[in-house]
């Protein structure tokens, strides 16, 4: 457990500066206008505090006194209960499992892609450019049938998914006209003040703010 006597008294978020699942925690922690004492972690180098803390020195781990969570999915679902309002997660038992669901395809299909362009071999990366886009307009009708992912409002799934969203024109990744409608999904979460809290300055310069 950790001897710091800030992480024994501030809620405390060991992130990455650009990391797809670290901005998920970021953006949930946004959206409820949480404060937290952020420390930014280079993880081929993790500070000794989260070696001590977090068995696998990954990112993102979350320190609320006693407890230390890491993987973003526990870190969030525990957000939006410690959190209570806004809630980011339907009431109804058959929304919340096909979020949940969303999600963990996210998790194992769409977010390997995004790290093996950004830290892959050349043809890696090329491979997952394509078969990024390739589940993203696969996934065209979601993104059609309500406002935010599966669900009227703002979701953990939609924290999950923007900041992908957001990396796609520095993943190099480049969506056809038809798909015009997740750029504009996109949007709608990136015009939100929140969204702006959840960016680290290296992930504030990887596209343009939309007006």
């Amino acid at each position: 457990m950790a001897t710091s006597p800030r992480l024994r008294n501030a809620l405390t978020l060991f992130s990455a500066r650009d990391c797809v699942v670290c901005h998920r925690v970021r953006l949930v922690l946004a959206a409820k206008g949480v404060s937290y004492e952020l420390v930014p972690v280079d993880p081929t180098s993790p500070p000794e505090d989260l070696v001590d803390l977090n068995p696998y020195h990954s990112v993102p781990t979350l320190v609320d006194r006693d407890l230390v969570l890491y993987a973003a999915s526990v870190v969030s679902e525990y957000l939006d209960e410690r959190y209570p309002h806004p809630p980011l997660m339907p009431v109804d038992p058959l929304s919340r499992a096909r979020l949940r669901l969303a999600m963990l395809r996210l998790e194992h299909d769409w977010v390997p892609h995004v790290q093996a362009i950004q830290h892959g071999t050349k043809a890696q990366a090329d491979a997952g450019r394509k078969r990024l886009k390739e589940l993203l307009l696969a996934s065209l009708p979601l993104f059609k049938a309500s406002k935010f992912f599966l669900n009227p409002e703002m979701s953990l799934a939609d924290c999950a998914i923007a900041p992908i969203i957001w990396r796609l024109p520095a993943l190099g990744v480049q969506l056809p006209k038809e798909a015009k409608l997740i750029e504009d999904y996109g949007n709608r979460i990136f015009r939100n003040p929140a969204y702006l809290r959840s960016l680290t300055p290296e992930e504030k310069s990887l596209r343009d703010l939309p007006q």
